[in-house]
């Protein structure tokens, strides 16, 4: 019997350290969103789902005085970049003017602000062993 509750307690102790965060948490605030209304969606990306859909984590945020905070939680080292924009229709998607050009504010990590679209080398940067906050100006 007592082989059997050690048994036991060494299987659960064992099921719950898996259970348990692995990765960094990065911490993403945007505090000059031109309005209240919709939302601001977020996405981190690798250099092989950049600008080609969804991240490999994505989130929104309802926006309270012009300013989101949103995290990513859970994030394993490496090089990632971050688009986010503000849904002010709740899309789920960005609109564009007939030019091309977008109709809603958008921004990347490094706020990079170049002609044309972001790019992932510009928008990269490194998570390590330690968590993140960054600041994205749209």
């Amino acid at each position: 019997m007592k082989n059997l509750i050690l048994t036991l307690a060494l299987a659960f102790s064992t099921l719950f350290s898996f259970a348990q965060d692995e990765g960094i948490t990065i911490t993403v605030t945007i505090d000059n969103v031109t309005s209240n209304e919709g939302k601001v969606l977020m996405a981190l990306h690798t250099s092989e789902t950049f600008m080609k859909g969804k991240g490999i984590k994505n989130g929104e945020s309802t926006i309270e005085d012009g300013k989101v905070t949103l995290k990513f939680e859970n994030v394993l080292p490496g090089d990632y970049a971050i688009l986010a924009f503000h849904d002010e229709n709740n899309s789920k998607r960005m609109d564009f003017h007939e030019n091309g050009m977008p109709k809603e504010s958008f921004g990347t990590s490094n706020n990079v602000m170049a002609m044309g679209p972001p790019q992932y080398d510009d928008a990269k940067f490194t998570v390590a062993d330690e968590d993140l906050e960054l600041n994205i100006r749209f």
